[in-house]
C-alpha cells in the first residue's frame, strides 16, 4: 500500500488529477463570532425559514451524481442452433463506466496482493516474451488460449483432472463479460496440473534461453510459473462446491451461528489424508487413549460422501471449532480459502506452495504458523496458546475472515485476472493469432448445453454468470514493491515463524521441567 509522498507521486502521473487545495482552519475568535451571531439569527423564525430555504435551493442545486444504467445481457442460447458452437455477435465490445462519466470519482487501489504481479511477471520485464517462448510452454500445458478483439479461442492439447479446464476457461469467459473490449489481444500456455513446472535454475547464466511463460494455479519459490486464479472460484461441481460468491455468503451465515468462545477448543482438520505422506503425518496427531494433541482429525471420502448427497461436506457448517488446520495435499490445496474464511485461528502447517492472494497475508496477523517436521508437538502448543491468549486468537480468526470477505470477493477475483493478463500483453512481442483447430468460446457454447455431474456443471456456470457489463472499471494497480519494501515486507514474516518457533521451544521446555 502506498502511503504519504508515494501516494501522491503515482496519483500526479493520472492525467487530470490535481492535489486538493488546503484550506487554512478557523480561529477561535472566528468561531466565537459564528456561534453569537447564528445563536442571534435562530431567535428570529423568519430569518431561520429564509435561511433554511436559502440552504435547501443550494443542496438542490448540487451538481448531480451521473451513473451509467446497469445492463444485463442474459444468455442468448437460441444462437446454439441444433448444438452447434455458434457465439452470439451482440453482445457490447465496449462499455462505459461511472469514472467514464464523472472524472471526480476515482478509482479505489486494488489490494495489496495484486503488487505480486508484477513479481511473476519480473522474468521477462527486460527482454519480453517471444513467440518461441510461448511455443516452448506448450510441451506441459494443457490449453492455449487466445484473446483477439474481445473474443476468446481455445486449443485442447491434453485432458485435465475433473473439469478444472472447464471452469477455468469458464471464469475467463466472464472477464470478458465483465469487461468486454478491455482486455488487448493475447495468447497464454495454461496447465491445470497441482504442481509448477518451470525452474527457475534451467534460466541461469550467460547462455540460458528465456522461460516459457506458463500460468497455473500455484507457485514455489523455485519455479517461475505464473500464478492465476484457480477453477474453484466458479465452483468444483465432482464435490459439490459452490462459486465463491455463495461460499462467501454461506460461510459468513456460518461464522454467525456459533460465538468463536462457545466453538470447541481444539484444532480441526477433514480431508483426503492419501494423496501425499505429509498429511498421512499429520493423522498421528488424531486424539487418542494414549494422548491428546488438541487435534480432532476426520477423513474425508469423497466417494461415499458423493453417494450420500454431500450432507456432511459442507464448508459453511465446519466453522464449529475455534481452530482449523490447513495442510497441503499433492501441491496447495483449494481448501485453503475456505478455511481461511471461517473466523476460527486458521493453524498452517509450513507450505511449500503459494496461491496468488497467500503470499500478501502475515503470520500471526492472519494465521499461526505450525512446523511441518514436529506438527503435534506444535499444534498442542497452538491450541494452548489461543485458548490462553483468547481475545489475540479470535482478532487472528477474525483478520483471516475479513480479508477473505473483503480483499477476496469476485470482483476483485476478475480485477486480478485483468490486470495480470493485461501486464502479460503488454509483454508480448509478436501479434498473436489463432492456431489452426482451435475453437471459439462464449458463455453460451459453455453453458446452454452443459450437461452431466448431476446437473451442477450447468447450474453452477448459471449461478456464476456475469450478468453484464461492469458500471465501474478495475481498480487501480499499484505499482511493483521497492527491493526495500518488499524486503521488509519477507523479513517480517520470517521474523514472526521464528518468534512462534521460540515461543513453542519455551513452552515445551517449562512443561518438561514439572
Amino acid at each position: 500500500m502506498l502511503h504519504g509522498s508515494g501516494v501522491a507521486r503515482y496519483l500526479s502521473e493520472i492525467p487530470f488529477w490535481r492535489p486538493p487545495l488546503k484550506s487554512k482552519p478557523a480561529t477561535t475568535a472566528t468561531l466565537l463570532v459564528l456561534t453569537l451571531f447564528l445563536v442571534a439569527a435562530f431567535s428570529s423564525s423568519s430569518w431561520f425559514h429564509t435561511t433554511t430555504s436559502f440552504f435547501n435551493t443550494i443542496v438542490v442545486s448540487e451538481k448531480p451524481k451521473i451513473s451509467v444504467q446497469k445492463l444485463e445481457i442474459p444468455l442468448n442460447c437460441t444462437s446454439i442452433i441444433n448444438q452447434t458452437q455458434t457465439c452470439p455477435k451482440n453482445y457490447p465490445d465496449t462499455f462505459q463506466t461511472d469514472q467514464d462519466l464523472d472524472s471526480a470519482i476515482p478509482n479505489v487501489f486494488c489490494p495489496d496482493y495484486f503488487r505480486w504481479i508484477h513479481e511473476d511477471l519480473r522474468p521477462w520485464k527486460t527482454t519480453g516474451i517471444t513467440r518461441d517462448m510461448v511455443e516452448r510452454a506448450k510441451t506441459t500445458a494443457t490449453f492455449r488460449l487466445v484473446i483477439i478483439s474481445g473474443k476468446a479461442y481455445v486449443e485442447k492439447y491434453k485432458d485435465a483432472i475433473q473439469t478444472r479446464d472447464v471452469f477455468t476457461i469458464w471464469g475467463i469467459l466472464q472477464l470478458l463479460r465483465k469487461y468486454p473490449g478491455r482486455l488487448p489481444d493475447l495468447e497464454i500456455m495454461f496447465e491445470t496440473e497441482d504442481r509448477p513446472v518451470i525452474k527457475s535454475s534451467d534460466y541461469r547464466g550467460p547462455n540460458a534461453t528465456g522461460p516459457p511463460p506458463l500460468f497455473r494455479y500455484c507457485g514455489d519459490k523455485e519455479t517461475l510459473d505464473i500464478v492465476f486464479p484457480d477453477w474453484s472460484f466458479w465452483g468444483w461441481a465432482e464435490i459439490n462446491i459452490k462459486p465463491w460468491d455463495s461460499i462467501l455468503k454461506d460461510i459468513k451465515q456460518g461464522n454467525n451461528r456459533t460465538k468463536w468462545i462457545d466453538r470447541e477448543p481444539y484444532a480441526y482438520w477433514k480431508g483426503n489424508p492419501f494423496v501425499i505422506e505429509n498429511r498421512q503425518d499429520l493423522l498421528k496427531c488424531n486424539v487418542s487413549d494414549q494422548q491428546d494433541w488438541n487435534a480432532h482429525l476426520f477423513i474425508q471420502d469423497w466417494i461415499s460422501e458423493g453417494q450420500q448427497g454431500f450432507k456432511q461436506s459442507n464448508v459453511a457448517d465446519q466453522c464449529t471449532y475455534r481452530y482449523k488446520i490447513y495442510i497441503e495435499g499433492f501441491a496447495w490445496s483449494v481448501s485453503e480459502k475456505y478455511i481461511l474464511a471461517c473466523d476460527s485461528v486458521t493453524l498452517i502447517v509450513q507450505p511449500h506452495y503459494y496461491d496468488f492472494f497467500m503470499r500478501s497475508m502475515q503470520p500471526v496477523e492472519h494465521y499461526w504458523p505450525i512446523r511441518d517436521d514436529d506438527k503435534c508437538r506444535s499444534l498442542k502448543f497452538a491450541v494452548d496458546w489461543g485458548n490462553k491468549h483468547k481475545k489475540k486468537a479470535q482478532e487472528i480468526g477474525k483478520a483471516a475472515s475479513s480479508f477473505m470477505q473483503e480483499q477476496l470477493k469476485m470482483d476483485y477475483i476478475y480485477d486480478y485476472m485483468f490486470h495480470l493478463l493485461n501486464e502479460y500483453a503488454k509483454l508480448l512481442k509478436f501479434e498473436p493469432k489463432i492456431p489452426e483447430g482451435a475453437v471459439e468460446l462464449c458463455s453460451e457454447v459453455m453453458a446452454c448445453h452443459a450437461e452431466g455431474l448431476e446437473g451442477r456443471k450447468k447450474q453452477f456456470m448459471m449461478e456464476s454468470l456475469v450478468k453484464g457489463p461492469s458500471t465501474t472499471s478495475p481498480c487501480a494497480l499499484s505499482p511493483p514493491y521497492e527491493i526495500g519494501t518488499l524486503a521488509a515486507f519477507l523479513r517480517r514474516k520470517i521474523n514472526s515463524v521464528m518468534q512462534v518457533k521460540k515461543w513453542e521451544t519455551g513452552y515445551w521446555e517449562n512443561l518438561n521441567k514439572q
